[in-house]
Order: structure tokens, then C-alpha cells, then sequence
């Protein structure tokens, strides 16, 4: 079967070669993984999360192993939106893979401002809101956890980003996340994808002290899988518009899981960390195996689980 995945959006989706993307924050701004593949195979590439200005980040230690996965409160660091269409955008196989870009600010006027600059970009697909970053204490996770403020933030982008789809990140860190994703498709949201990182932290009984700086950070990782395919299945079955699937998808398998219980496609995070050519290697076993399973459309096999 062809990989290739439409996700409908109005006048303007994403034409992905195969549902494999790359999940902000673990993939660089692209250009870093290029040694380890070839960009223009993925379905997908979305960067590191921009900032108006640039960012330095939280203090070290900012990353920290856990079983099972791994915590993280590297704070967005980046260079800022105009380094990053000038300087990484370029060097992107944007004419024929799609380059998403993930926003992070502290308003919704900040976050309007990021979307009308990338919009005008030709090199930049859609839009990815990071409503629910837990890892920084300016406060961006409580625009994911409130379904009033998530509406806020998605209007604000939506009025900015022309033509470009929209697609906001939400939070695992909510009461109901259903909640959350029919707020913001009713403010214009064009795809959610989900989940971000879960909060969490870890200690040291030795020296007595958390093991990152910044105390609490995001935990992400095949640990996390269970509570993301949840939140995909129940955003999927919430809203009518297209679902993204992320948190600790490691195998072909695991892209395969999402499917069912409802993803358009699937960005690998984590993973990326354990191997740098992961993304790459899941282009050629996921073929494989939709091939050994007889999964003939995508289509078809979206969504298919049998709860009966």
C-alpha cells in the first residue's frame, strides 16, 4: 500500500508522504538529524519550539533518564523565529516534505504576533501551538489546562495564520481532555495533536536533590504511551477534526496503535534521542508491515478499533 496520508483541513491539509513526523523539541530544527537520513523521506518535520526572541533555556541539568522514558525541562531554548527562518528554514527540504513550525509564548497576543511572521513564510506547511509546555515557569501550561484560555490562544493564531493550518498541542495534564479539544476546534483550531509531556520530576537519595534544575520537568518516552493513546482515542472521538498522535511511539507497531484508535499520523519524539535515525528506519518498517498485515487503506483501518 502507499504510505501517503492526506490530513484534510478546509482548503489547505498537509499531503504527508507516510504518517511518520517528528515531535518538537526532540528533532532539532531538522537540519542537526540530516547525517542520519534523508529529511524529504519523513511524512513530516516539525522544529523546535520558537520564541519572538531568543531563549536560553533553563539551567543544567536539564535532562534526566527514567524507566521507561526520560524527563526534561530543557526550557525552549532557541535561537528566535526571524535566526530560524533565515538561518534552519533554508536548509529544509520544505518543497517536498512539509515543515511545521511550533509556536511558544506567554499571550495570546505573543502567540498572534509568532503566527502572522511564519505565515507569510512559503517554506513553513501549518502552525503548531504549544498550548501546555510544562517545562517552563513563565507559565504556558495554563493555557492547555484551561479550556477558556486554550479557546483564547487558538482564536489568536487562527486570525494570524492565513492560510496555514493551525494544528494545537494539547496537555495530558487536564481533567478532561475532550474538554479541552472541543474548545478549541469551536475557536478554529484546524488539527489537535496530543500529548504533550506528562509533569513530572525525579530525586536523588544521595545527595538529596532533584535530579533536574528546574525541579519539574516533562516525561515523555515509551512510559507514557498508554495515557497518550487514551487521549488520542478520546480527542478523536470528541471533535471532527483531525487528530495527531504523540508519546512514546519507538516501533512501527506503535505508529500502527495510534491509527487505530483514531491518529491521522504520528510524530516520534523520544525515540529520536535513543537512536537519531529512528524516524527514518520507521519509514521502511512501517511499509513492511502494513504490507504483512494486508492493511490496504488508511482510511479504512483510521479509527477501526473494536470496542464491542
Amino acid at each position: 500500500m502507499d504510505l501517503h496520508v492526506t490530513i484534510p483541513s478546509g482548503l489547505h491539509g498537509l499531503e504527508l508522504k507516510n504518517p511518520v513526523m517528528t515531535a518538537s523539541g526532540t528533532f532539532g530544527y531538522g537540519v542537526e538529524f540530516a547525517p542520519y537520513g534523508d529529511l524529504a523521506r519523513l511524512g513530516g518535520i516539525v522544529v523546535k519550539g520558537l520564541s519572538l526572541k531568543a531563549r536560553a533555556g533553563n539551567p543544567m541539568p536539564r535532562i534526566a533518564e527514567t524507566a521507561c522514558g526520560m524527563l526534561n525541562a530543557v526550557g525552549l531554548q532557541n535561537s528566535g523565529v526571524e535566526n530560524f527562518i533565515t538561518q534552519k528554514l533554508p536548509q529544509l527540504p520544505w518543497q517536498e516534505t512539509p515543515v511545521i513550525a511550533n509556536l511558544y509564548a506567554c499571550d495570546p497576543d505573543e502567540f498572534a504576533e509568532l503566527a502572522g511572521i511564519l505565515a507569510a513564510e512559503e517554506g513553513i506547511a501549518a502552525i503548531e501551538v504549544n498550548i501546555s509546555c510544562p517545562n517552563v515557569s513563565e507559565g504556558g501550561i495554563l493555557f492547555g489546562q484551561d479550556a477558556r484560555q486554550a479557546a483564547r490562544v487558538t482564536g489568536a493564531v487562527k486570525r494570524r495564520s492565513g492560510t496555514k493550518p493551525v494544528i494545537v498541542k494539547l496537555s495530558p495534564n487536564v481533567t478532561d481532555i475532550a474538554e479541552i479539544a472541543r474548545a478549541v476546534e469551536d475557536s478554529g483550531a484546524d488539527m489537535l495533536s496530543c500529548i504533550n509531556t506528562l509533569s513530572g520530576m525525579a530525586v536523588d537519595i544521595r545527595s538529596r536533590k532533584p535530579l533536574l534544575a528546574n525541579v519539574i520537568g516533562g516525561l515523555s518516552g515509551p512510559a507514557i504511551k498508554p495515557v497518550a493513546l487514551r487521549c488520542v482515542w478520546q480527542a478523536a472521538r470528541s471533535v471532527s477534526i483531525p487528530v495527531i498522535g504523540i508519546g512514546g511511539a519507538t516501533t512501527a507497531e506503535d505508529i500502527l496503535e495510534f491509527m487505530l484508535v483514531g491518529a491521522h499520523a504520528v510524530q516520534i519524539g523520544t525515540a529520536n534521542f535513543m537512536r537519531p535515525d529512528c524516524a527514518f528506519r520507521l519509514v521502511d518498517e512501517l511499509q513492511q508491515l502494513v504490507d504483512t498485515l494486508g492493511i490496504t487503506s488508511w482510511d479504512d483501518f483510521r479509527g477501526s478499533l473494536d470496542i464491542r
